[in-house]
């Protein structure tokens, strides 16, 4: 994982390398909006799919499979912000 463009308070985009169970590269970015005294975070992650990586989406629910790790990771930086806050 490599940090590839950093803006304060707009968005942090990195790039990902994967070796399992696929090799693959992917970006993943985080963007953020100020919503009054609150802020919006938006995590994203795309990137090209091979053939076997599309055959295997079509029987594999992605949202099933990483959902819970993108909920937790959003909750735990919720978690972080708000404690930096509290300081």
């Amino acid at each position: 994982m490599a940090i590839t463009e950093s803006r304060p308070g707009e968005r942090v985009r990195l790039k990902l390398e994967f070796f399992k169970p696929m090799a693959g590269v992917s970006t993943a970015e985080f963007t953020f909006k100020p919503e009054g005294s609150q802020t919006s975070v938006t995590w994203s992650m795309t990137g090209k799919n091979n053939f076997i990586a599309k055959a295997f989406c079509m029987f594999v629910s992605m949202d099933k499979m990483i959902g819970g790790q993108f909920e937790k990771g959003l909750a735990d930086l919720k978690s972080v912000a708000e404690a930096a806050v509290r300081k």
